[in-house]
This record gives structure tokens, sequence and C-alpha cells, in this order.
């Protein structure tokens, strides 16, 4: 059991950080409550993040869009797609989620504090998410989109501007359509450990060779990291 008083304080410093204090206690205690947490505590009936990150994801696209749609009418619709996918991409979302120190307040399980869950790209990200539904459901949409537009203003206008720094996986598709019509394809191939601290192998194909291959707590993670590999390969494209 997790000490309550240290729990508390955690919170408050966290709500001081982000800017919003959160009327109901057990919606930002949600957000912050790993999979890995919960799966620990199955005694307490605890439940994780997982389904606020999947509300959270659906909040922060309409917001972005909306914000692309108005302030920008000089975009067409490709370029306002493209401009949104560099905005909520996995390595914006890190930017944001490291920008107010998520990870010092995440609730993790043993194995993931262990293995340096509180870096791990595809949990503070997801935990980023999560944390917009759990403002929305707190109060509302315009309390997630004021925090959205606090939290990702920067990078909207970076990314109109065009300095954003893609994904993995964005780059290399960009890279292989510069010289080719080569196609692209990403495959699991290897799914390791339980349920709660599972670990996902991907390979990528270039024109059905495989150029990279990599590892993540996600099969998002995996992907991106085998598209990293397949970049360091340039010359062989």
């Amino acid at each position: 059991m997790i000490d309550l008083d240290t729990l508390a304080d955690n919170i408050e410093y966290f709500e001081k950080k982000i800017d919003y204090t959160f009327k109901n206690k057990k919606n930002i205690l949600l957000a912050l409550t790993h999979s890995s947490y919960a799966n620990e505590r199955k005694a307490e009936n605890l439940h994780s993040n997982e389904r606020l990150e999947f509300l959270g994801d659906a909040v922060l696209n309409v917001v972005i869009s909306e914000n692309i749609y108005t302030k920008y009418p000089h975009l067409t619709e490709g370029e306002m797609t493209k401009a949104r996918a560099n905005i909520v991409c996995e390595m914006s979302l890190i930017k944001c989620a490291n920008n107010i120190e998520i990870g010092k307040y995440l609730l993790l399980g043993k194995g993931e504090e262990i293995t340096g869950g509180r870096e791990r790209i595809s949990i503070l990200s997801d935990a980023f998410e999560a944390l917009i539904g759990a403002i929305y459901i707190d109060s509302g949409m315009e309390s997630a989109k004021k925090f959205i537009h606090q939290q990702m203003k920067q990078l909207i206008v970076n990314s109109i501007n065009g300095m954003n720094c893609m994904d993995y996986k964005t780059q290399l598709q960009e890279v292989i359509q510069k010289s080719s019509d080569n196609k692209i394809t990403y495959e699991i191939i290897e799914e390791k450990g339980p349920d709660h601290n599972k670990v996902f192998v991907s390979q990528v194909k270039i024109s059905d060779k495989v150029m990279g291959i990599g590892k993540g707590k996600s099969k998002k993670e995996a992907e991106q990291n085998a598209a990293k590999t397949a970049l360091q390969k340039d010359g062989e494209f």
C-alpha cells in the first residue's frame, strides 16, 4: 500500500505544476495509475489509466484539429492532416510529458519501476493522454482545451512552420518516398513476458527486405524503434 499522505502531497505538487486542480481526486489518481500497479494490487480492485488514455487521445485530436482549422485557414486538408499527425505523435507527446515531469508522479508496479518505467516513452506519452482524458471527465471540454493549448502551444506553431521533430516512422516514410515507390510494412514478430510487463518485437520491411528490428513496451514503441534502426541504414534503401 502506498502511503496516503505522500500520495496526497504528490497530487498537490502535480496539480500546481499543471495549473489545474481536480474537483474529484479519483480522476487524477486514475490518470496516474499504470497497468503494472493495478495488476499488482488486484485485490484492491484498482483500474489503470488505459481507458482514460483512449478518451484523452480522442479529445486531443478534436482540440488540435479545431485549432488548426480555425487559426490556419490557408492550409489544405492534406496539410492540416500532416500538421495534426506531427503534433499528436508519440515524440511530441513525450516532450509534453517531460515538461510536466509526469514520470515522477506515476503509480508503477515494482517490475516496471525497476526496469525504468518512469522514463519509458510509451508509458509517459500514454499517461499524458490519460491526463487529458481525466481533465475532460473532471470538468469538460473547455478545461481540457485550455490545458492542451497551454502545454502544446509551441508544438503547434512549430509544426505549422515545419520545425517539429517527426516520429521515426514518418521520417522513414518520407525518406523512402523521395527515392522510390518501395512499400513499407511493419510486423510484430514476437511478444514476451506477462501481460502487465509485455515486450513486443517488431520488424520493418522495405519491399519485403527486413531493414530494422525494434523492441518496446507497446506495439507502437516497437515499430518506432524498428523504423529508427532502418533509418540508420539510409544508404541501403
